[in-house]
């Protein structure tokens, strides 16, 4: 394990993609981190999978205005809904494009890299995401490639993005490595 992080995940309170949250937050957990779920309304978080079929309910541990930073990572789980809703959401733009401007890491997966593009962090960089959302990300002025996990470090800061549930290993395993 690398050094301890300090890891806020943050989602909107419906619509996220069970795996890519509760992965990420068991696992980094189970390694040593210190990670926080957080959502714009502080409501915990009734999961989907696929899109379409009620999962889990996780608990959110905090409403995303008083989480208190700074924090070595932000990760933003995908699900359609959650990423569509998310990207709308102000407060976590605001939050996203904060992160990349003092140069600390931002991972996301799936379906939340509309998140990076609607925050205004996605140019320059060379990224990953779900099939469907690449296109966007091509004329939001980012490189696709087709990986489980790409690590950048464009533009001052680091990005980690993954396709989908599938890569959920590899994704955790460069957050951890960070």
């Amino acid at each position: 394990m690398a050094d301890t992080k300090k890891i806020i995940i943050v989602s909107t309170d419906f619509g996220t993609e069970q795996a890519e949250i509760v992965q990420p937050a068991d696992k980094l957990r189970a390694l040593g981190h210190d990670v926080i779920v957080a959502t714009p309304t502080g409501e915990d978080v009734q999961t989907l999978e696929g899109d379409r079929d009620p999962a889990s309910v996780v608990p959110t541990d905090v409403r995303l205005s008083e989480a208190v930073g700074p924090f070595d990572v932000v990760v933003l789980p995908g699900g359609t809904l959650n990423s569509d809703a998310a990207r709308m959401d102000e407060e976590v733009r605001n939050l996203v494009k904060q992160q990349a401007d003092e140069g600390r890491a931002v991972a996301a997966i799936c379906h939340a890299p509309w998140v990076l593009i609607e925050s205004g962090v996605a140019d320059g960089k060379t990224m990953t995401g779900y099939d469907s959302v690449r296109t966007d990300l091509r004329n939001a002025g980012a490189t696709v490639v087709d990986e489980s996990a790409k690590v950048c470090t464009a533009n001052g800061w680091t990005l980690i993005t993954s396709r989908n549930p599938r890569d959920l290993d590899d994704f955790i395993r460069a957050i951890d490595g960070l």
